[in-house]
């Protein structure tokens, strides 16, 4: 078996179950603003023209593969090229975020919704995963991903990403039909995507639950759950590896467990990763945990910090990552520390 080979397997069979050697590492946006690499890109395209543009997005998934040597390469987009082949028009400002011009809270808006696989109109991320996935050449695994429904559902029902999302809680209490009519729909969508995405190439998927600390607990588990269970129990009937990965959502590690059946769960910096492991077993794969505030440290401090995480997840299958996204402003030393760290241990 060549290297590369080698490495491919080491991701691979730790989302499988397996202990390995050393954890695989990858970093949530890792293909970003703190490689130079990147903003020469992006400073010839805009955000959605680069998601939109397979050569743009296959460029910039590379990057951090050839620069960083991390044992995963994620597709380059964004969550809420669903909600957009919906037919809610996107915008993406620098310094506002994305911006939805519609939304959706009445019957009239929920019925308007079309069929995101509909007509090519994600055709560009499927052509981008063929791409990204040949010019890898087996060097390391492709991973897909796509917004869980609850989180895409608040944003279309916000418009846009806020402070507590009070207007899209506010469905939930009012009108909890409607709401979870949007959030089946959703879950049906978001399954439906990622299986499209492993048919063109990628051999792991990932959901991002990024506003699940919105809810409380009860309405988490009413609401959130069942249509993430859904979207990932579809992605599952593809054969490969689905990771789950709900942030604020630390509490119910268990719940998703049993609810999702997720190969690998995804641990944010707010949980402790000795509870994680306690909570799920060691039979299951975890994912995380490292604050990515931590990478803006000396590189002694990040390796030192690293090796500690690593300790604490030892008991079961782990791949190293972030407790969330890397930071844009991030040190390249700091990640490079980082991945480095993780590719030096040894049990």
């Amino acid at each position: 078996m060549t290297a590369a080979a080698t490495e491919t397997a080491l991701f691979l069979r730790a989302c499988q179950g397996e202990t390995t050697p050393r954890p695989p590492v990858w970093m949530m946006r890792q293909a970003g603003r703190y490689l130079p690499e990147y903003r020469a890109v992006r400073a010839k395209a805009d955000f959605l023209t680069m998601c939109r543009t397979p050569d743009l997005a296959t460029e910039v998934t590379l990057q951090p593969v050839d620069l960083l040597g991390v044992d995963a390469a994620i597709i380059f987009s964004d969550i809420l090229v669903i909600p957009e082949a919906m037919g809610l028009p996107l915008t993406v400002d620098e310094g506002v975020g994305p911006r939805f011009g519609k939304v959706v809270r009445t019957e009239a808006e929920l019925a308007a919704l079309q069929d995101p696989l509909a007509d090519g109109k994600l055709e560009y991320v499927l052509t981008a995963i063929r791409q990204t996935r040949a010019e890898l050449d087996g060097r390391v695994p492709l991973l897909g991903f796509a917004g869980a429904p609850w989180t895409l559902a608040a944003y279309m029902i916000e418009g846009q990403g806020t402070k507590n999302f009070s207007v899209a809680k506010r469905l939930l209490a009012e009108e909890p039909a409607r709401a979870q009519r949007l959030l089946d729909l959703l879950g049906e969508a978001v399954g439906r995507y990622l299986v499209a995405q492993v048919e063109a190439g990628a051999q792991a998927v990932q959901l991002f639950d990024s506003w699940a600390g919105a809810l409380a607990p009860e309405d988490y588990l009413r609401f959130a759950l069942p249509p993430l269970a859904h979207a990932a129990r579809v992605a599952q009937a593809s054969g490969v590896p689905v990771i789950v990965f709900a942030p604020g959502a630390g509490w119910a590690l268990p719940e998703i467990k049993a609810a999702t059946g997720a190969d690998v769960i995804g641990v944010d910096w707010h949980t402790r990763a000795r509870d994680a492991r306690q909570a799920v077993g060691g039979q299951q794969a975890l994912q995380g945990n490292l604050d990515p505030t931590w990478l803006y440290g000396p590189p002694a401090q990040v390796r030192a910090r690293t090796h500690e995480m690593i300790r604490a997840f030892q008991g079961g299958p782990h791949i190293a990552n972030l407790g969330h996204g890397i930071l844009p402003d991030t040190p390249v030393a700091g990640a490079r520390a980082f991945i480095d760290a993780v590719k030096e241990w040894t049990a």
